[in-house]
């Protein structure tokens, strides 16, 4: 059915994420979950390329999702694309309200750009990346909100001292400390297939 462009922040991702990128793949030949990087909040977890190696952990066995990392607006990013559609995940009206508005300003910059709305699962409509992080501040279990493969790298970025036990650390942590160690973001797109 083409391809899908999912764009978010992601920072960091969360199983509601997942649950769009796993029923998106299902429905598209491919999609590209996009970590848009639109200026530092003093409330970010994760570097722009941080984030997009914790989603190519979480979605590695996902063989038609690809990451990608963009700083710009969406409908230019899009325009890289053939007829795209852009998926958008729906927790709460609140939620809708946003999407809408975004969905009518992006149609207006560019008449052909479709948006297509997800209903969260409702599992997963209390579930935010900002609760997330404040979660991950205390020390509470994260493993009802982000995907297992993810943890350890949550819990070393809050606290450096944490060592994560055997279960939840996996190559993330190893491309974690690798990507640390990378001055980010160069100016435009890059993009991270999904093998590692």
């Amino acid at each position: 059915m083409g391809i899908a462009i999912y764009p978010g922040s992601f920072d960091p991702p969360t199983l509601g994420h997942l649950d769009i990128i796993k029923r998106s793949a299902a429905q598209f030949d491919e999609v590209v979950v996009c970590v848009m990087n639109n200026g530092q909040k003093p409330s970010q977890m994760f570097t722009p390329y941080e984030r997009s190696v914790l989603l190519k952990t979480a979605v590695k066995n996902i063989k038609n999702v690809r990451i990608s990392i963009y700083s710009g607006l969406l409908t230019d990013y899009i325009k890289k694309f053939h007829a795209p559609i852009i998926i958008r995940g729906l927790r709460a009206m609140t939620d809708f309200e946003y999407e809408f508005q975004m969905a009518l300003v992006n149609k207006k910059l560019d008449s052909k750009f479709e948006t297509m709305f997800m209903v969260a699962d409702d599992k997963y409509t209390y579930l935010s990346s900002s609760a997330v992080r404040e979660l991950a501040k205390f020390g509470a279990d994260l493993s009802a909100f982000v995907p297992a493969e993810i943890i350890g790298a949550i819990q070393c970025k809050i606290d450096r001292n944490v060592k994560p036990s055997p279960f939840v650390i996996t190559r993330s942590q190893t491309l974690l400390t690798k990507a640390e160690s990378t001055d980010f973001l160069p100016s435009g797109t890059e993009s991270f297939g999904n093998s590692m």
